[in-house]
């Protein structure tokens, strides 16, 4: 295309050339007056070409975006286009920067994403507010209805939603399809929910009183999601939010803003069909601006944000600062303990799938293996055959186990993070390289040799690298597992049953997720989701985290014609 471009503009010299010869041998007035003629025609004819050349770029950028290649047709089932809107608010926006997707396993240009403004993000918060007043009105299990149908809506694309998350994303099929899974089983969760939600009936110590606990949605919540599960992460708050009687307003990713626009079309068009407000689950695309508006405004009456605990830290302190309410889901450095009577059997393929499952992008992989010194070489050799064993390869692949990384810059990382860990006395056993091929391919990666303190050991470095680490007792290990910053998942593989019990008990893990004989990753949803310490201490998905997204009054009620004071004060 370029190249007839070229072609063109060469013709259009040569006649301008003509047009100068025939204007000299014409005399001076004549040529003045060609002169003229020729600079308007030269004008004309610059535009012209100046404009083809605009239209083979414009073709030529948009034949090169996935979204037009016959292979990735299905992407247009979700109504995705080549550009998309990035702002939801009962009705389709965005003026702000067109940022592009790319896909992870080639490092080709997906489509792209029109980002909210800040004040495209004020309109949203005013009309999601204003939905509010309709949505808390509608009694629970009414509400619980429209949840029920969102999760239908979701599972009648759950196919090629999950291959979207896998293709933006880099996670492997089935992880994209079991994620699109969860938000289907977290909306079946709130719909049972909806009938259960209260609180108690107290004794009051007054006659004639009755003492009973009132729930109550705390309005809008905000939602910012990170790249690496773009649409559980959102299901887990959004099912339950709605439930409980709130309205909604979601900022996913920067790099996973097709996701974030697919997951909101199929939401909205169920509002839509109930006659209800589209506002109630709005979308802003949007990068730190939004974010720090989020976090900064007031009318965001719960914040809710997976992410780093680097950047988990700033937004807490703004929401702190204007006494708002949170709910964090950071980092984790999860550790699994291997004792010396562990079943082996369990033990290998559970370490495999928790520290090489999704390219060791979870928040719950495991990051540091903890092997009783009677184990330790044995445990070592085998993980390292079944490392080379994983299915490396295109994650849409139904046969690949192991995808990309998510970007670049999270291989580069990688590299670091394995130059550090050789110069604190770390060996790699296994992997170690980048690998040649497109996209952002590594090798799952096992060093052993370094101290359980050692400072690589205590950084979380969100890369499929696991440090593997020599115990001798039962308290030296614990400890190990407690001593680092975070405090999200742990696990430990064990036959004593008074071990078991002493890891679950007060002075055993302190982290959110305490498991035995399983891998720290694969949480139920029926469980509360998160951890303490720097993970932030929220609590998603099961259980009474539904608490989290309502505000609780204590309300004492007089049906008598006296007024005893409590206590027995008496005021005469």
């Amino acid at each position: 295309m370029h190249g007839s471009c070229t072609c063109r503009l060469d013709e259009y010299t040569l006649v301008l050339v003509n047009e100068k010869w025939r204007t000299l041998s014409h005399g001076h007035a004549l040529m003045q007056r060609c002169t003229t003629l020729t600079l308007a025609r030269h004008s004309r004819l610059l535009l012209r070409s100046k404009f083809a050349l605009a239209q083979c770029q414009q073709s030529a950028a948009m034949s090169s975006l996935l979204i037009n290649q016959p292979k990735y047709a299905w992407l247009k089932e979700l109504g995705l286009s080549e550009d998309n809107p990035g702002v939801y608010n009962g009705s389709w926006g965005g003026s702000g920067e067109v940022i592009t997707s790319y896909c992870p396993a080639n490092n080709e240009p997906i489509a792209r994403v029109t980002q909210a403004t800040l004040a495209e993000y004020e309109e949203t918060v005013q009309k999601t507010k204003e939905a509010w007043k309709l949505w808390a009105d509608i009694p629970a299990p009414k509400r619980a209805e429209i949840v029920r149908q969102i999760g239908d809506a979701l599972r009648k694309k759950i196919k090629v939603l999950g291959s979207l998350v896998s293709l933006e994303m880099g996670k492997i099929y089935v992880e994209g399809v079991g994620e699109v899974q969860e938000y289907v089983d977290v909306c079946d969760y709130a719909v049972g929910l909806s009938r259960m939600i209260g609180g108690p009936i107290l004794p009051s110590e007054r006659p004639g009183h009755a003492l009973i606990e009132q729930w109550n949605p705390v309005g809008l919540v905000g939602i910012i999601t990170a790249f690496n599960f773009p649409v559980a992460v959102y299901g887990w708050n959004n099912a339950i939010a709605l439930t409980c009687g709130n309205v909604c307003l979601w900022k996913g990713a920067p790099t996973t803003p097709l996701t974030s626009v697919a997951v909101t079309k199929i939401v909205a068009e169920v509002l839509e069909q109930n006659n209800l407000p589209g506002s109630i689950c709005s979308m802003t695309c949007g990068g730190a601006d939004i974010g720090t508006a989020m976090a900064k405004d007031e009318r965001v009456d719960l914040l809710s944000f997976t992410g780093s605990t680097y950047v988990g830290k700033m937004v807490a302190m703004m929401v702190q600062e204007r006494f708002g309410r949170k709910l964090l889901e950071l980092g984790g450095n999860n550790a699994i303990i291997v004792f010396e009577d562990a079943d082996l059997n369990l033990v290998v393929p559970s370490a495999v799938f928790a520290s090489v499952g999704t390219a060791g992008q979870r928040c719950t992989t495991t990051r540091r293996l903890m092997l009783h010194e009677s184990v330790h070489d044995t445990v070592v050799e085998s993980l390292a055959k079944a490392y080379k064993q994983v299915r490396i390869g295109d994650p849409w692949d139904p046969s690949t186990l192991y995808g990309p990384l998510h970007t670049k810059q999270a291989v580069e990382q990688y590299l670091a993070a394995i130059e550090q860990a050789k110069q604190q006395g770390g060996t790699v056993v296994c992997g170690g390289k980048v690998m040649d091929r497109p996209g952002n391919y590594v090798e799952p990666t096992i060093i052993t040799g370094l101290a359980h303190d050692a400072s690589i050991v205590h950084t979380e470095t969100f890369v499929p690298i696991l440090y593997v680490l020599k115990f001798k007792t039962e308290e030296e290990a614990f400890a190990w597992n407690n001593e680092v910053k975070q405090g999200l998942s742990s696990s430990i593989f064990t036959k004593d049953l008074g071990r078991v019990f002493r890891w679950l008990g007060p002075r055993g893990s302190d982290c959110g997720i305490v498991n035995v004989n399983i891998p720290t990753s694969g949480a139920e949803i029926g469980g509360a989701f998160g951890g303490e310490k720097h993970t932030g201490g929220g609590r998603e998905s099961g259980s009474d985290s539904w608490k989290q997204y309502m505000r609780r009054s204590t309300c004492t009620i007089n049906y008598s014609k006296d007024l005893p004071l409590a206590q027995g004060i008496k005021f005469e």
